[in-house]
């Protein structure tokens, strides 16, 4: 009962929030935020992935997904890893779908993440003591990088958009990111 209260409280106070697109003055570039909350499910302790998609700097979103992770992270590290994993399969996807619409070719994404391990394992095809229990089916991230198919770049956690998908969304944080969710 809760949660429902919880949940019609979020609807009353977004009910002027939309999803507005517009004829923006930027070139059009797939830019990706992607994060995890680590251990977050009370009843099995796995984590929670979530990304958001947009093609200008200013938004609106036109791919999101907030989704429990598969498997249980041991770390932060492997947890943001796993759902870089993710946004960068997502990614790929959009990649590919944009191509086959335009006539430009959409060659590169950005994906925003705020967690440095994850940046470096995407990047150093070392495999380290600490890292060797990461399932191999995440290392295909080094590929796409070095394929100069998507960029990772730091993103301080509190400029983090995917923090929304990850965590209960707050007031505070549904206006600070509101240009960007909603394009508004």
């Amino acid at each position: 009962m809760n949660t429902a209260k919880h949940v019609l409280r979020y609807l009353k106070g977004t009910i002027d929030h939309k999803l507005c697109f517009k004829k923006s003055s930027q070139p059009l570039r797939l830019l990706a935020y992607s994060d995890s909350d680590w251990a977050s499910s009370v009843e099995d302790r796995r984590s929670t992935t979530g990304y958001c998609f947009s093609l200008t700097g200013d938004g609106p979103l036109v791919s999101w997904k907030s989704k429990k992770q598969p498997t249980v992270a041991l770390s932060t590290c492997e947890a943001e890893y796993m759902a870089l994993a993710a946004t960068t399969q997502e990614s790929l996807y959009l990649t590919q779908l944009l191509n086959g619409m335009d006539k430009k070719i959409y060659h590169c994404t950005n994906i925003f993440e705020d967690n440095q391990g994850a940046i470096s394992l995407s990047k150093d095809p070392v495999h380290r003591q600490r890292s060797k229990h990461i399932d191999v089916k995440y290392h295909f991230i080094r590929t796409v990088v070095n394929e100069g198919k998507v960029n990772i770049t730091y993103c301080p956690t509190e400029d983090m958009v995917a923090d929304i998908f990850t965590k209960p969304a707050t007031k505070s944080k549904i206006n600070k990111f509101k240009r960007f969710l909603f394009g508004n």
